[in-house]
């Protein structure tokens, strides 16, 4: 059976780790001297207090080739071949230190992808290809299967501020949405693996409304889909954005909340919220 890799940034909630065979590495958040390996050695809700706490902004690293080997080599032990998913080249060197990981594994199958998505998108896709593999497809069914559901993975989402992604470095195209008016909030995507400006909206009642209106304007309204919001340190703001999207989609497969974890979060910052859509065929 083919085994299923991704990384930490895929914020896959404790209801879907249970329920799916999904190998983590997990990427590392540094406080000053002190690292943590993400969703490993501290929480969402440990890494959120800390970060208020904080005098200087976290930073992030990504895993070391050598801790993708060590995974790759004992799941293809047995002859296994392995599709491993990873968080957007355009956010992090993630997906290429995996690259550099699978190659060190002299005669085993491993395919290393860029998903072009970030958060619980990459753990939507992560976990159709665990369910693809457990149906029994072939190591080239579940490519061509999750070429497609990555055609259909769709992140959007509404940050408090664009500091966190300024001082990370991963402003991408946003850029152009700094220095805006107070009480402004910017609604972003995922587009081309890169963060994408959609527009500015004030207040954030209003923010939150239209965020709904654009994720839903993703998918076609017949599409069968997958919804998760995804929060940083707002769950009761995440549950009532859940209870808002969901009349947009009537052929509503699953629906669920997860946190934004330590990596992601120190990118976005507290009070984020996504609407993650994924598509099924």
């Amino acid at each position: 059976m083919v085994k299923i890799v991704t990384d930490s940034t895929a914020d896959l909630p404790a209801e879907l780790k249970a329920r799916h065979d999904i190998s983590i590495v997990p990427l590392k958040v540094l406080f000053g001297e002190e690292v943590y390996r993400d969703g490993v050695d501290i929480t969402p809700a440990e890494f959120y207090r800390k970060l208020r706490e904080a005098k200087a902004l976290p930073t992030t690293s990504q895993p070391a080739p050598a801790e993708f080997t060590e995974v790759y080599r004992e799941l293809t032990r047995d002859g296994s071949p392995v599709i491993s998913l990873h968080l957007s080249a355009g956010l992090s060197g993630t997906y290429q230190s995996a690259v550099i990981g699978a190659a060190a594994v002299e005669g085993a199958d491993v395919t290393v992808l860029d998903t072009r998505s970030a958060s619980i998108g990459l753990g939507l896709l992560a976990v159709e290809a665990d369910k693809a593999a457990k149906a029994g497809l072939s190591k080239a069914e579940i490519l061509t299967l999750l070429d497609r559901a990555m055609a259909n993975n769709h992140v959007t989402l509404l940050v408090d501020t664009l500091e966190y992604l300024q001082k990370g470095g991963r402003i991408g195209r946003a850029q152009a949405m700094l220095g805006s008016l107070l009480n402004i909030k910017p609604i972003l995507a995922l587009r081309d693996g890169l963060v994408t400006p959609v527009e500015k909206v004030r207040g954030q009642a209003k923010a939150v409304s239209r965020l709904a209106e654009v994720a839903a304007a993703e998918v076609s309204p017949e599409d069968r889909v997958v919804v998760s919001i995804a929060h940083a340190a707002v769950p009761e703001a995440a549950a009532a954005l859940l209870a808002k999207v969901k009349p947009f989609f009537p052929n509503l497969a699953d629906s669920f909340v997860t946190d934004v974890g330590p990596v992601i979060g120190t990118h976005v910052g507290p009070g984020t919220l996504g609407v993650i859509v994924q598509a099924l065929p």
